[in-house]
């Protein structure tokens, strides 16, 4: 059996997402796509239904004294009809593109994130191969649909017109009708080719482009302000986004510059083809064997069938960009959402969470980041895990929530493999600060409130929370209160709203544990240095109030800053992605390891026989 050529695939999967981009329409505008296809239909047909009219017209007018006048003034009235028709379709057209154009808009943007929403884990948003396809699909979200669907609107126009004309010539001068046809058809082909070099172009400069938004993020990124400042980095991060441009035209010039020659050559023959025609034509009726009106009508026929091809040979160039970007939108929205697997329900936390024997890395050719780590977290108790920075432990959390999964070993809910767990029930019965928390330009109580979206509205408890987190005072002295826009770059969509505002880093991350704090009824807490930007007062008390929160649950306590850690139950010392040691703080001193020396070291810089003597006994104790 025979091979399929690659052709064939290549028109199977462009008539895929054409056909896509055309349901996409029809669900999104039903009504306003049916009146869009049947004007589109009657545009096709107007060249040459005014070009006869015009024929008749100049035919009944060149028997001079023997013209019909009453024929005469109703096909010129009908060929005025006509004329204005079109301008009318074509403004009822316009408006109906705009209807289409913003539902399918509205649906390709819905479809999209609520993809992206619902994708499980961290592993897609840290691939960069997944970043490069996002960020065409989110092209493809604004433009694609819209330019592949005028694309196939001009090519009905394009076959209603070429066809109707063809016939027309074909009354006048049968070879001329041929050749015509011939010539566009070679220049559509020559596009063709084009496009294809140019969506090639467009998917290999993907992650130049993703360099120029790097760049460009930077030179206006808040966040990244003070340091570009300080260190004079504008001109530098200026020049390299200048220099991404560049490679970008660079590239693209020279495959304009490819197709330029064949696209002139096929000017110039679609152009003679016309001449040559027109030339016979205007020869016939110079020697009588045509009429004035065959004159008009070919000359309006030839206008109207380079015109045909003309409008789709300009939406081809679009329409094979938008191809390859609408097949990343598909791809996306054809990425399986969870795990194939059948999930189990959730139930309450009365054993503990384990790790056992757990591997992992984040790709298969990569290096190993954990390497066969057991530890366990008993339900009710706390556990320590201290280490360097790049020993694992934040990977580790990302297992516990289930942003991934382990490649060997079992991360366990009493007993039962979390990946035979529904992802999202086990999420909802633990909460979490991150290291990297989120700051969301939104009030300060929805930032809070977004913990617990079932009590998003709830100010009583988003106020508790926020009391807990020592960040009520802060939060009710805004010039709003908790309804307060927290950001410096977007404003308030109530006119009336106060500018917003900003807060310090260390409020920023109590505001993050007041929102970790959200969720009432869990069994795991996550601690990844929850007070890592928090001065030492505030330090003490934080620690003091989840030491109080935390009580009945497991919970998993990181941090760099030895002290927070020597409450923990269980001390667990990751080194290398491995498990070196564990025990009480006691214990792991006494035996004088990597524990005792991190912790000696850290000390060290707080020794002072001073120190004892002002402590008050309240805090010591």
């Amino acid at each position: 059996m025979s091979e399929p050529r690659p052709g064939r695939g290549i028109l199977r999967e462009v008539s895929r997402t054409v056909g896509a981009a055309v349901a996409l329409q029809w669900r999104a505008a039903p009504l306003a796509s049916g009146f869009a296809l049947l004007l589109t239909l009657c545009t096709g047909s107007v060249a040459a239904v005014g070009g006869w009219l015009t024929k008749q017209l100049l035919d009944e007018l060149g028997r001079g004294a023997l013209a019909d006048s009453q024929r005469a003034l109703t096909l010129a009235v009908g060929a005025a009809a006509v004329a204005g028709g079109a301008m009318a379709i074509l403004n009822v057209s316009e408006y109906l593109s705009g209807v289409i154009r913003w539902g399918v808009t509205l649906e390709v943007e819905r479809s999209l994130f609520a993809k992206v929403a619902a994708l499980e884990g961290l592993h897609h948003f840290e691939d960069p191969a997944f970043h490069g396809r996002l960020r065409l699909a989110e092209e493809a979200a604004r433009d694609a649909p819209q330019q592949l669907i005028e694309f196939v609107r001009a090519l009905l126009r394009m076959l209603v017109s070429v066809g109707t004309l063809s016939a027309v010539v074909l009354m006048v001068s049968p070879p001329m009708a041929l050749l015509l046809v011939l010539a566009g058809g070679v220049a559509l082909m020559a596009q063709l080719v084009r496009s294809r070099w140019l969506v090639e172009l467009s998917a290999a400069l993907v992650p130049t482009y993703r360099w120029r938004d790097f760049y460009h993020s930077l030179l206006v990124d808040v966040r990244a302000a003070k340091e570009s400042r300080l260190f004079g980095l504008g001109e530098l991060l200026l020049e390299r986004m200048v220099a991404s441009l560049r490679k970008a035209a660079d590239r693209e010039m020279a495959v304009t510059r490819k197709g330029l020659a064949v696209q002139a050559s096929l000017s110039v023959l679609t152009a003679a083809v016309a001449a040559a025609g027109a030339f016979i034509v205007a020869r016939g009726a110079i020697e009588g064997r045509l009429q004035i009106g065959d004159v008009s009508l070919f000359l309006a026929a030839v206008a109207g069938i380079q015109g045909a091809f003309n409008g789709l040979l300009s939406q081809v160039e679009f329409a094979s960009r938008s191809v390859q970007t609408f097949k990343n939108y598909l791809d996306i929205m054809d990425l399986p959402v969870r795990a194939p697997e059948a999930s189990r329900p959730v139930a309450r936390l009365r054993h503990g969470v384990e790790l056992r024997d757990v591997w992992f890395r984040y790709d298969a050719s990569g290096p190993w980041v954990l390497r066969g780590v057991s530890l366990f977290i008993p339900a009710g108790g706390s556990v320590g895990l201290v280490g360097v920075n790049g020993a694992g432990k934040s990977t580790l959390v990302k297992l516990l929530c289930r942003l991934y999964d382990a490649e060997r070993g079992q991360v366990l809910w009493d007993g039962v493999d979390v990946r035979e767990l529904d992802a999202r029930a086990l999420r909802r019965r633990m909460t979490a600060t991150f290291q990297d928390f989120m700051t969301y330009d939104f009030t300060a109580a929805e930032n809070i409130g977004l913990g617990d979206l079932d009590r998003l509205k709830d100010p009583a408890r988003i106020r508790e929370v926020a009391r807990l987190a020592e960040i009520d005072e802060k939060l009710t002295s805004l010039p709003a209160g908790y309804d307060t826009l927290l950001s410096r770059v977007l404003e308030g969509e109530d006119e009336d709203m106060p500018a917003g505002v900003s807060l310090s880093g260390g409020q920023w991350q109590r505001l993050a544990l007041a929102r970790a704090l959200m969720r009432e009824d869990v069994d795991l807490l996550v601690l990844d240095e929850p007070s890592s930007g928090l001065d030492a007062a505030a330090e003490f008390h934080i620690h003091r109030t989840l030491a109080r929160h935390g009580a009945g649950r497991a919970r998993l306590l990181i941090s760099h800053r030895m002290s927070a850690l020597r409450g923990a139950d269980t001390l667990f010392v990751l080194s290398g992605g491995q498990l070196i040691e564990q025990g009480s703080h006691d214990a792991l001193m006494a035996a004088g390891g990597e524990y005792a020396r991190l912790f000696t070291l850290q000390a060290s810089g707080y020794q002072d026989e001073r120190v004892a003597s002002r402590a008050g006994p309240k805090e010591v104790a």
